[in-house]
């Protein structure tokens, strides 16, 4: 099992970073990520707990489960299914609010289900390449949320 955690400041208020990164339909902003539903609203909010989320990324389908929601603070899922086939225990994004912005960070614990080779091929080209997504979902994120509008 390894965890993978990235972090990034965006300069933009707290508020609204965290209704763009728990709205997962943003994530198709990445070219890494190529769709995203919400097929189960969450009980006080759409993206809340009990949400269900279905993704499509480059790297794999994944269907998680909202399991926390504390506004604008905290957001917790798990990965209930998912191809390639994998073993999930916490997906969570923080939030803060710090000088230039708020800092998000973003933790993963996961491996990939192969009998043989999970522990090694986990840490060895999974864990780059969920790192590596998350940071460009986050890059989408401070682009939409940072960039000025264009005059007309």
């Amino acid at each position: 099992m390894e965890t993978v955690t990235v972090e990034r400041v965006i300069d933009a208020p707290i508020e609204d970073v965290f209704a763009w990164l728990t709205t997962t339909t943003n994530y198709t902003s990445s070219p890494l990520v190529l769709r995203c539903s919400l097929t189960r609203r969450g009980l006080a909010a759409p993206y809340g707990v009990g949400a269900v989320r279905r993704h499509l990324w480059l790297i794999g389908w994944f269907r998680e489960r909202v399991t926390h929601y504390e506004a604008p603070h905290c957001t917790e899922y798990v990965v209930e299914r998912s191809l390639p086939p994998s073993r999930h225990e916490l997906g969570r994004m923080t939030f803060t609010e710090v000088d230039g912005g708020t800092r998000v960070c973003w933790t993963t614990r996961a491996e990939v289900r192969i009998p043989l080779f999970a522990a090694s091929l986990t840490r060895l080209l999974v864990r780059p390449v969920i790192a590596g997504t998350f940071r460009n979902i986050l890059d989408a994120a401070d682009t939409a949320l940072t960039r000025a509008p264009s005059l007309k």
